[in-house]
């Protein structure tokens, strides 16, 4: 009897070694993915630090310019309409810096932002190449198109805060003035924070239906919930819309939470799907 105890806790001993190496195993998997996705990161940093004057006038400092092509198609909207006053005639107030250090910062972190957002899609395929092995055939392909529509969502959202949210918000506070005696002189690292806390918000809030896809095929998340609980999504929803758009109108605000809510119906249409899927799948099983 001793004996056999002795081989049992040897089995249990050699599957929690094995257990134990796969674990490291699998971080070690993880560390190279990570290493790489920061390598692409680098990458993207240096082209954008050796490139920077270009990007700094044609995309940081652009929504501070009126020739800024949403202030311009704002103003032909305005005239088609016949609404002259649509037009953005002054940006009241001037960029400063303040620090030292502040221009090689801005730099710096700008370059970092940019090699970032640039090598967002690649991030996503070293994720889904670590996640892949673990998923079954039937999940793998239900999961095909994974970084392509990620990426496509993500740099949806990156270009409506761009385009639409950031400006809006830039130009109701720059030209906020509460006296005349007041001048506006803004701080670089604060427009800059501005503008990148704007359009990665919505970058990532954009990425809601691939989420709902997640919990869909998890089964966390259902089409009928969603559609149940539609009434205090909308309520949060107009809330992140608030959020997201730094001006306090109801415009601005209205056009960062319309796109939200169409999202929200997307998101419902694909968890119905795979709630159905799911669901026709449990059938055959059951009657096999």
């Amino acid at each position: 009897m001793s004996d056999n105890r002795l081989v049992k806790a040897i089995r249990e001993k050699g599957k929690d070694l094995e257990a134990e190496m796969s674990f490291f195993d699998h971080l070690e998997t993880l560390r190279w993915h990570l290493i790489r996705s920061a390598f692409a990161v680098v990458v993207f940093m240096i082209v954008a630090f050796w490139n920077f004057d270009y990007l700094f006038n044609a995309v940081i400092m652009a929504p501070f310019k009126l020739d800024f092509w949403t202030y311009r198609m704002i103003c032909a909207v305005g005239h088609y309409f016949n609404r002259p006053g649509w037009c953005i005639d002054k940006i009241n107030g001037h960029i400063i810096n303040t620090e030292v250090t502040g221009q090689f910062m801005l730099k710096l972190n700008s370059s970092m932002l940019i090699g970032v957002v640039v090598a967002f899609p690649y991030i996503l395929y070293e994720l889904w190449r670590f996640v892949k092995p673990a998923l079954h055939p039937k999940e793998r392909k239900a999961a095909r198109g994974f970084v392509f529509y990620a990426t496509a969502l993500f740099v949806v959202g990156i270009l409506f805060g761009y385009y639409l949210i950031a400006p809006e918000g830039i130009i109701f506070l720059v030209n906020y003035n509460i006296s005349d005696t007041i001048n506006n002189q803004f701080n670089i690292s604060s427009y800059l924070s501005i503008i990148a806390t704007i359009t990665l918000l919505t970058g990532i809030v954009f990425e809601l239906p691939m989420l709902v896809y997640i919990l869909a095929n998890l089964g966390v998340l259902t089409g009928t919930f969603m559609r149940r609980t539609r009434r205090y999504a909308i309520i949060i929803i107009m809330v992140v819309g608030a959020i997201i758009s730094p001006s306090p109108d109801v415009l601005s605000t209205t056009i960062a939470t319309i796109p939200l809510l169409i999202l929200y119906e997307i998101s419902i249409v694909v968890a119905s799907v795979i709630e159905k899927r799911r669901a026709k799948e449990h059938d055959e099983l059951m009657a096999s």
